[in-house]
């Protein structure tokens, strides 16, 4: 019995060291060299195991979107490859960066005993041939609190935050961006005219070192510009100069464009709103379409035209429908301080902060038979619409014979009977949509165009001076919302702010 155990117990040695032994021997005195035909490894090269190491080494593969392409068997020669490469052919129009492998181009490293047949040659001839690399580069991120608004990629910082306080000087000024970069604080308008008060950048914008691909790297500013103004889109619309055309009548013709606007998108080649525009010339309007927000903060101090009441008297000593004026009226005047926010150069709100009066008004006092005397006008007019301004001259394009006025801080307000009159004409056509004629019996007529719907007043109306007639709308042939207005005497046009005595002046009120 104990020998058929020792008996046993050889052969299971024997067996041990079969399995175990010859391997341990293999390990110590030298790898196994692999027989031609034996099984190779899956990848663009297929390239053969030759050889099983004793031990565990490091070996490299390179992969693109998710594909083996090869084992690179030496990597610094791959790394010296692509410093050459970059010194060759990039560093000239990329300077100061490195270059890397492409976006889903990587190399993962593992442990195994197996050594491949090198094949770095061709690996890197396919990398050359698919351009299968980025560069170093700086990525900017624009982003809200919920989503990523835009991205880019830009070789140099400094080149980028040249590029961005050129984009914001489209918007403030640059005496104020100076006071800003020096950590000042701008103060409130004290003197007549418009001063920035703030400014800020809706969007968080952060900055990462990273490698990108070659050909979305911006590499001057006007490339970094030309994003920050228009982001990825690259639809622009055109417009080819007519004969007659003005900056004004450019934007006014186009979506309503302010004429600083249309300055601003075509700054390369127009530099005043005076500028005169030869017929044939080329222009975007397209408004920016930026990631980012610019919103900046303004303060206007401006004197106004406080205008004076007029106030009715009977006299039953008179006949019916006579009247004098036993009192002249004048208008007063005030300061007043207004408040507005734009963003990315469009006014989008404003409002009263304050004012103070410099001059009384005097009211007009009208003695009239018996009763007041309606319908006939004073000759002493008020705007057309709250909050005024002016957003295409009279001329400011071939034909246009009126002043396009808008409400500043309610695009679709009221509009006003500018005298006393009667209602004489209450239509529409393609061209001038919903307008209304005022005859103020003394031989002048009023014009209101555009208005969003028909006015409530039927013909022969009775309307008094400052009365709401309708509402500003951009009917007909029209680009933007605002009223088309003009006075007309014995049946000629008359531009408001210059042939029309008893007006309200229109000095500030034309938009840049």
């Amino acid at each position: 019995m104990g020998k058929r155990i020792l008996t046993l117990a050889a052969c299971l040695v024997i067996s041990v060291l079969i399995v175990v032994g010859i391997p341990i021997l293999m390990n110590q005195f030298g790898g196994a060299v692999v027989q031609e035909g034996e099984t190779g490894t899956s990848g663009l090269f297929q390239q053969q195991i030759v050889y099983v190491n004793p031990k565990e080494k490091t070996i490299s593969r390179l992969y693109a979107d998710g594909e083996l392409i090869g084992i690179v068997n030496d990597v610094n020669r791959l790394n010296r490859h692509m410093e050459e490469l970059y010194q060759s052919t990039y560093e000239q129009e990329y300077p100061n960066s490195a270059l890397g492998l492409g976006r889903n181009v990587y190399i993962m490293e593992e442990l195994s005993c197996f050594e491949f047949e090198n094949r770095d040659d061709e690996i890197i001839s396919w990398l050359d041939e698919h351009n299968a690399y980025s560069l170093q580069a700086v990525e900017i991120t624009f982003s809200d609190q919920e989503t990523v608004t835009g991205h880019m990629y830009v070789l140099d910082k400094d080149l980028y935050m040249e590029a961005l306080n050129d984009y914001l000087s489209l918007f403030i000024s640059k005496e104020a961006m100076a006071e800003i970069s020096r950590g000042n604080v701008l103060s409130s308008a004290s003197n007549y005219g418009t001063k920035e008060t703030g400014v800020s950048i809706a969007q968080t914008i952060s900055t990462n070192d990273c490698y990108a691909p070659i050909d979305e790297i911006c590499t001057t500013k006007e490339q970094i510009l030309e994003y920050l103004k228009y982001g990825s889109d690259t639809q622009k619309e055109y417009y080819t100069v007519e004969k007659y055309d003005t900056v004004a009548g450019v934007g006014s013709k186009n979506h309503g464009l302010s004429a600083t606007q249309v300055m601003m998108i075509n700054s390369d080649q127009i530099s005043s709103v005076d500028q005169v525009l030869p017929e044939g010339m080329q222009l975007c309007v397209t408004y920016f379409e930026s990631p980012i927000d610019v919103t900046v903060y303004r303060q206007t101090l401006r004197s106004e035209t406080v205008f004076f009441d007029t106030v009715y008297t009977t006299d039953e000593t008179m006949l019916a429908g006579e009247s004098l004026v036993s009192q002249e009226g004048s208008n007063g005047s005030r300061n007043a301080l207004y408040s507005e926010k734009w963003i990315n150069g469009v006014l989008v709100s404003g409002k009263l902060e304050s004012s103070s009066q410099t001059k009384a008004p005097v009211s007009e006092v009208v003695v009239q038979g018996t009763r007041q005397q309606p319908g006939v006008g004073t000759g002493n007019y008020v705007y057309p619409v709250e909050n005024p301004g002016i957003s295409c001259v009279w001329g400011c394009y071939y034909g246009h014979k009126a002043n396009d006025f808008v409400d500043e801080y309610n695009r679709w307000g009221d509009v006003y009977a500018s005298d006393n009159g009667i209602v004489i004409v209450n239509t529409y056509d393609s061209i001038s949509g919903w307008y209304v004629k005022i005859d103020h019996q003394n031989g002048y007529v009023s014009y209101y165009g555009h208005m969003i719907q028909q006015s409530p007043l039927s013909v022969g109306s009775i309307v008094e001076k400052g009365q709401v007639i309708g509402q500003i709308g951009m009917t007909g042939l029209a680009t933007g919302p605002h009223v088309h207005f003009y006075v007309a005497y014995e049946g000629k046009e008359l531009d408001v702010c210059n042939e029309l005595d008893g007006f309200p002046s229109c000095e500030g009120l034309v938009r840049g």
